[in-house]
């Protein structure tokens, strides 16, 4: 008999997930997906920034202590992947913005004065704290936001676990960051649609992948207008003002979390600099810019 794919969905991370897997027996895919469920569900309740009971909240809190906060290897590796971006990308993958996210406001569409900007801008850097020792020691009033590294961290982890407990063959959908176990049987690549930012049921492109992640990152989900301009909720923490540059980019890579890192701060360059970026990095890219003109990079050379 040949395995079929069985669907689940749910919600977590404040998105909509779905995950694919093949094989014969929907009840053993119904315990692996309630364990791969439950993964996500840890890492939520871990890092988010949403949760007074979070590790990340903990975190948060000690800036300022003297004595540090003591930090687990997984915690470590986080820290160290954000430096790592932090160094690549001079300064503008920093997540130790979380002091700009609180001036802005996208729900009530409040555009801060320059003043604001300036004060919070004060404790971003990610070169002002230090890790060491399984330590973490935050300067005062500095708030790390794993926003950008802990979804598709999450998904990369996903599909470990899924291989760990034997799936061949499995798509991860974690709000739009995909990660992928394997190919499809008989090694046919999944196909990802990736959404337009002009368009609500629109398809921007397709990008197919045999194995890695592919991750998005776009101004089209948060954002609000104020005398006729548009703020994103992508925030430039060497400005301290929202990103203007590209208006959408979904990038695949061997890894979901590199391909959101890498995303991320294509967003986040000026858009002539992120397209001649993208093109070299050699990474599957495809991108919408500011005149809703469709770009991309390295499709025929990934998978």
């Amino acid at each position: 008999m040949n395995p079929t794919p069985k669907h689940f969905s749910f919600k977590a991370m404040g998105s909509f997930c779905e995950i694919q897997l093949f094989d014969e027996s929907r009840i053993r895919v119904k315990n692996v997906v309630n364990q791969l469920a439950e993964e996500v569900a840890r890492l939520e309740k871990k890092y988010s920034r949403f949760r007074e009971d979070s590790f990340l909240t903990e975190i948060n809190s000690s800036a300022g202590n003297k004595l540090g906060l003591a930090i687990d290897d997984e915690t470590q590796s986080l820290f160290d992947h954000a430096l790592n971006c932090f160094e690549q990308s001079d300064g503008l993958f920093d997540i130790t913005a979380g002091a700009l996210n609180k001036i802005w406001d996208f729900k009530k569409a409040l555009v801060p004065s320059q003043a604001q900007i300036d004060v919070a801008r004060a404790h971003v850097g990610l070169n002002k704290l230090s890790c060491k020792d399984s330590h973490i020691h935050l300067p005062r009033d500095m708030q790390i936001d794993f926003g950008g590294i802990v979804k598709e961290y999450a998904a990369d982890s996903v599909a470990r676990l899924a291989r760990s407990l034997g799936v061949e063959h499995g798509l991860v959908n974690l709000g739009g960051d995909f990660s992928v176990i394997g190919s499809q049987p008989g090694n046919k690549p999944w196909a990802v649609g990736i959404s337009s930012p002009v368009s609500e049921s629109g398809v921007m492109a397709k990008i197919e992948l045999n194995d890695g992640g592919l991750a998005s990152s776009g101004d089209y989900e948060r954002f609000f207008m104020h005398e006729g301009k548009r703020y994103s909720h992508i925030l430039n923490p060497m400005t301290g003002w929202p990103s203007n540059g590209l208006r959408a980019v979904s990038i695949a890579a061997n890894l979901c979390s590199v391909a959101g890192s890498a995303a991320t701060i294509a967003m986040l360059k000026d858009e002539s600099e992120a397209k001649a970026w993208l093109e070299d990095s050699g990474l599957a890219c495809v991108y919408m810019d500011s005149e809703e003109k469709i770009g991309s990079a390295g499709l025929n050379s990934k998978n």
